[in-house]
C-alpha cells in the first residue's frame, strides 16, 4: 500500500475515534440533563399545586378587594360633598358676623338649606353603612359556599386517585413496552468483510403499530425468518420522549397526588441512598468514609422481619433541592466501578442503584393516602454503545404507613424510587477483556442470567422463586416479586449488524411480559418505585 494511503487511513481513525468520544460526551451529557429534567417536572408538579391553591385566595381576596374599593369610594364622595357643605357654611358663618342685620333671614335661609344638605349626606353615610353590611354578609356566605365547594373538591380527588390506582393495577404489575432508536453512524462501521458486504446498516426492526415489533432475521447462511413481538406499547424511532414520557406520567401522577400536591402542610422528607453492585458484592458509595481510589464501603443485603429487603447500615443523605439531587447521583456516577473495553472505553462494570424515599407525615383520612410512585424514562442514544441493545424497567407500588416511635410522633407514609442502572451482559470475544476485567465480566454475566431466571420462576409460578442465587435479584426481591408495579422498557436496535443483541432483548420483554399480570399483591409495609435499565 503506498504510505500516502496509510497516513490517510491512520487520519481517518483518528477522526473517527475523536468522533465516537465526542458522541459518548454527548450521550452523557444528555443523560444527565435528562434526569435533571425529571426532578425538575417533579419540583414543577409540587408547585403547580400550590399556585392553584394560592389563585384560589387570591381570586376571594380580589373580590373583598374590589368591594372595599367600591365602599371606600363611596364614602369619600359622601364625606367629600360634607366638607364642600361645612367649608360653605364657615364661609357664611364668617359672612354672617360682617353682614347687617337686614342680611339676618338670608343667613337663616341659607342655613336652613345647608343642614338639608347636611341631613342629605348624612342620610346617604347611612345607606353606605347598611350596604356594607349587606356587603360583609355577602362574604360570609361567600366563605361558607366556598368551604363546601373545596370540601366536594377534595373527596372528587380522592375518588379520583381511588379510581387511578385501580387502573394501574387493572394494568398488571409488570407492563413492558418497546422503543426502537434511529440508525446511527456508527451501524455501518465494521471491521468484518463478510458484515460490510451484507449491509449491516439496514434496518430489521420495525414498529407494525403502536403493540407490535416485527424482526426480520436475515442472517448470512440462514433463510428469511420475520419475527412478531407484542407489548403493551411500542415506540418507532421518530416518536418523541414527550409521548414516551406520556405513557409513564400515571404513575408519577399517582406519587405527587398521595404524597405532595394533595397537602403541603405535611412536611414531606427527601433522602437519597447510591449503591453499586460490583463482582456479586453490595457496595454503598454515600458511606461517609468512601474515597476516591475505591468503589465504596462494602454491605451486606438483609431481609427484615416484616419480609422487606434492605441494605444493612446504608448510608442516605436528605436533599432539599434538585440541584443537591444531581450532585449526590454525579458523585455516585463517579465513585461506579468502570473498565474500558474493545466495546466501550467507559465500560460500566457494576449494577448501580440510586434509591429516592420519600417520607411525609400521615393524613388523618386513611383514603387520601393511597396513591402509587413513579418514575420518569430517560432519553437514550445508541452512541458509544455499539451492539447493545437496552432494557428499562419502571415500577411503583402503594405507599405503606410507618409506624410512629415509642415517644407518640404521628404516622408516616413513605414511598420509593429506586433508579437501577444495570452493567450490560458481554461476550468476552467481543469486548477482549482480561484479568480482573474478565471476572467483572463473569460477575455480570451471572447476575443478569439469575434476573432472567428469576423472572422465568415468577412467569411460570414455581413455589420457590431463586431471588438468593445473586445479590442484585435479592436485592430487588420486594421490586420484582412485591406489591411494586413495574414497567420495562426495552431499548433496541433496528440494524442488522445488532440483530442478536435485539433479539435478545426482546426475548427479555416476552419473559418479563409473562410475569403475574393480574393486580398488585399486598405485601408488608414499605413502598417501592423501581427502575432498571439493562444493556445487553
Amino acid at each position: 500500500m503506498p504510505a500516502g494511503g496509510g497516513r490517510w487511513g491512520s487520519f481517518w481513525e483518528q477522526r473517527t475515534r475523536q468522533l465516537q468520544s465526542q458522541v459518548r460526551a454527548k450521550e452523557d451529557k444528555i443523560a444527565e440533563l435528562e434526569t435533571e429534567n425529571a426532578v425538575l417536572l417533579l419540583k414543577l408538579a409540587e408547585y403547580k399545586g400550590k399556585i392553584e391553591k394560592s389563585r384560589s385566595e387570591a381570586t376571594r381576596i380580589s373580590n373583598l378587594y374590589n368591594k372595599q374599593q367600591r365602599l371606600q369610594r363611596n364614602t369619600r364622595s359622601a364625606l367629600s360633598q360634607l366638607d364642600c357643605v361645612i367649608q360653605k357654611l364657615n364661609q357664611d358663618i364668617q359672612a354672617f358676623h360682617s353682614s347687617s342685620r337686614a342680611l339676618l333671614r338670608d343667613y337663616q335661609d341659607e342655613y336652613q338649606d345647608r343642614v338639608s344638605a347636611i341631613v342629605t349626606a348624612v342620610q346617604r353615610t347611612q345607606q353606605s353603612a347598611e350596604t356594607l353590611l349587606a356587603c360583609q354578609a355577602k362574604v360570609v356566605h361567600l366563605e361558607q359556599a366556598l368551604q363546601d365547594v373545596s370540601a366536594r373538591h377534595q373527596l372528587e380527588r380522592q375518588r379520583r386517585k381511588a379510581l387511578h390506582n385501580s387502573l394501574v393495577e387493572l394494568r398488571g404489575n409488570i407492563r413492558v413496552h418497546c422503543r426502537i432508536r434511529p440508525l446511527l453512524p456508527f451501524d455501518s462501521e465494521s471491521d468484518d468483510p463478510v458484515l460490510q458486504s451484507s449491509s449491516i446498516s439496514r434496518e430489521v426492526a420495525h414498529a407494525v403499530d403502536d403493540e407490535t415489533v416485527l424482526v426480520k432475521c436475515d442472517r448470512p447462511g440462514h433463510p428469511l425468518i420475520n419475527k412478531t413481538y407484542h407489548f403493551e406499547r411500542v415506540y418507532g424511532p421518530a416518536e418523541s420522549q414527550s409521548a414516551v414520557f406520556g405513557d409513564v406520567c400515571p404513575l408519577l401522577t399517582s406519587l405527587l397526588d398521595g404524597l405532595i400536591s394533595e397537602n403541603p402542610s405535611r412536611s414531606p422528607k427527601v433522602e437519597v441512598s447510591i449503591v453499586e453492585v460490583y463482582n456479586n458484592d453490595i457496595f454503598d458509595l454515600l458511606a461517609k468514609d468512601t474515597v476516591a481510589a475505591v468503589s465504596g464501603v462494602k454491605r451486606e443485603v438483609m431481609t427484615a422481619k416484616d419480609g422487606r429487603t434492605e441494605v444493612a447500615l446504608l448510608a442516605s443523605e436528605a436533599v432539599g433541592s434538585a440541584s443537591k439531587l444531581m450532585e449526590l447521583v454525579r458523585g455516585g456516577l463517579q465513585l461506579r466501578a468502570k473498565h474500558p473495553t474493545l466495546v466501550h472505553a467507559d465500560s460500566s462494570r457494576s449494577h448501580l442503584i440510586i434509591t429516592v424515599t420519600l417520607t411525609t407525615a400521615a393524613c388523618s383520612d386513611s383514603t387520601a393516602d393511597q396513591a402509587c410512585s413513579a418514575t420518569l424514562p430517560r432519553e437514550q442514544t445508541e452512541a458509544g454503545r455499539a451492539g447493545r441493545s437496552r432494557r428499562t424497567s419502571q415500577g411503583a407500588s402503594a405507599p405503606q404507613p410507618v409506624p410512629g416511635d415509642p415517644a407518640g410522633h404521628a404516622e408516616q407514609v413513605q414511598a420509593r424510587l429506586q433508579l437501577v442502572d444495570l452493567a450490560g451482559s458481554e461476550c468476552i470475544g467481543v469486548s477482549g477483556v482480561t484479568g480482573s476485567a474478565l471476572r467483572e465480566t463473569a460477575c455480570i454475566n451471572r447476575s443478569l442470567a439469575a434476573l432472567a431466571d428469576v423472572l422465568g420462576a415468577l412467569s411460570e409460578h414455581r413455589s420457590h422463586i431463586p431471588y438468593r442465587n445473586s445479590r442484585l435479584t435479592h436485592l430487588l426481591q420486594d421490586c420484582l416479586g412485591g406489591d411494586a408495579k413495574l414497567l420495562v422498557m426495552l431499548c433496541i436496535s433496528p440494524s442488522q449488524r445488532h440483530l442478536a443483541q435485539t433479539l435478545q432483548g426482546l426475548g427479555f420483554g416476552i419473559r418479563a411480559r409473562q410475569v403475574q399480570r393480574g393486580p398488585a399483591r399486598k405485601r408488608p409495609p414499605s413502598s417501592q418505585m423501581e427502575g432498571k435499565r439493562r444493556p445487553d
